[in-house]
């Protein structure tokens, strides 16, 4: 069990390529092998009845069966298309070399299984953890395995599971048949039949103390392959097993068969249906019907819980993430809060700030408004101030020469004048910097 490879390994190995919803896919089969750990994963080519192969995904094992109070282990295969959960997977009864399958209306010679819940199977509300209960619960009715008398040769029986493809349904290849398969699996024995009539346990088929085969011959192979070489739908139409077992060794049209009361003894000479066989038909077709419906509403309402269990786990998520959400943003909302009042406070202090410093000031003076630290720093910035000031006369001359308000001899004289002081200015900055270790 341990050198088998994992899904995660299968699905690595090239798989997940040729699946369109390969994470999907790998999700429902996860949840199918925890649930039904005989179920172990495999990676094989399937071949089509046109001869073309695909490599699929198949969950290759055993399920539990209970039947008549002890639990069964009963070899199936299950084969995932492509296109997975688009189409409905195809079901496959694998019996051992101990094992004959026993056809149904739910399983064909071939060890095909066709369900209504195949049938309907729908990718939204379907999925592999319901197809398998619902399996559990159809052959806990009908089981599709009997275990082969052990006083019979063979050479009696025909292969149980094709073992080459035929023309009338594709089979897999190299999941060999189920000659070939060495699986240790346990499953349910032929029961004694009970005296006084004809015995019609799952397990028990009348016909096997005549030549004939124990279960219906297969069908032609001149049928028609399917379009595309793709295979049959999941519940061929018309399925003709009849769903009632059949009478003993004697033709199902046959009067002597039903001339039997309710004890089971068989009154001779009278060739005539009583009441009792009316009654006990009636009976036995009813509990069959409400049996059969039964499981399907079963079925349905399982599918129905599967998807509100689905939904109550994003619900729950979703409330989870709601919940982080919602305390993170009163977090936020306390710190802005805290913020806020603290930016209240402060514009409140600014504003007494403010006013006590409007109450509180008086008058300034310009010339006082610079002050020096020492009387040098003091005649440098007058000297500066008034070296500004001579140059701002010295613009405003030329600007009224121009204009023609001075004269060009008044103009000369000021300019001489200003030009003499501005120079003597200049050079007391040059001796202040000096002094002060300045740039000169």
């Amino acid at each position: 069990m341990s050198n088998r490879p994992s899904l995660d390994q299968i699905f690595n190995d090239g798989l997940q390529r040729k699946y369109q919803h390969a994470l999907k896919t790998r999700q429902e089969a996860m949840v199918a092998i925890k649930h039904y750990p005989c179920l172990s994963p495999k990676k094989e080519s399937f071949v089509f009845n046109d001869g073309s192969e695909k490599e699929f995904l198949n969950l290759d094992g055993t399920i539990p069966v209970r039947y008549k109070g002890s639990t069964y282990n009963i070899p199936i295969c299950i084969w995932l298309l492509d296109n997975h959960p688009l189409s409905a997977p195809m079901v496959y009864v694998k019996p051992t070399v101990e094992m004959l399958i026993k056809p149904s209306r739910h399983v064909d010679q071939n060890g095909k299984v066709y369900l209504p819940y195949l049938h309907e199977w729908n990718s939204n509300s379907s999925d592999l953890l319901g197809l398998i209960q619902i399996m559990i619960m159809t052959f806990a009715e009908m089981p599709p395995v009997y275990a082969k008398p052990k006083n019979c040769s063979p050479s009696q029986f025909p292969t149980p599971y094709p073992t080459q493809p035929s023309g009338f349904m594709p089979v897999p290849g190299g999941g060999g048949g189920g000659g070939g398969t060495s699986m240790p699996v346990a499953y349910p024995p032929m029961p004694p039949t009970s005296a006084g009539g004809p015995n019609f346990s799952p397990y028990h088929n009348p016909q096997m103390q005549s030549s004939q085969t124990p279960y219906p011959v297969y069908p032609p192979t001149s049928q028609a392959p399917y379009a595309g070489g793709m295979p049959p739908p999941p519940y061929p139409p018309g399925v003709g097993n009849p769903p009632y077992p059949s009478y003993g060794t004697n033709p199902p049209n046959s009067i002597s068969s039903l001339n039997s009361d309710s004890s089971g003894s068989v009154r001779p000479g009278t060739g005539t249906i009583t009441e009792e066989h009316i009654r006990a038909s009636l009976i036995s077709a009813a509990s069959h019907k409400v049996r059969e419906r039964l499981r399907d509403a079963y079925g349905t309402s399982q599918a129905e819980v599967s998807a509100l269990r689905q939904q109550q786990s994003d619900l729950s998520n979703g409330k989870t993430k709601l919940e982080g959400l919602l305390k993170k943003l009163t977090m936020e909302q306390n710190e802005l809060d805290k913020s806020i009042r603290h930016l209240q406070e402060k514009e409140l202090e600014m504003k007494n700030v403010l006013d006590k410093v409007i109450e509180e000031t008086e008058p300034l003076d310009i010339d006082e408004a610079v002050t020096t630290t020492a009387p040098l720093y003091k005649q440098l910035l007058t000297a500066y101030a008034e070296d500004q000031a001579t140059q701002d006369a010295i613009y405003y001359l030329g600007e009224a020469l121009r204009r023609d308000v001075i004269d060009l001899d008044t103009y000369l004289k000021h300019v001489r004048s200003l030009s003499r002081r501005q120079f003597q200015l200049r050079a007391t900055m040059n001796k202040c910097r000096i002094k002060a270790n300045l740039a000169a």
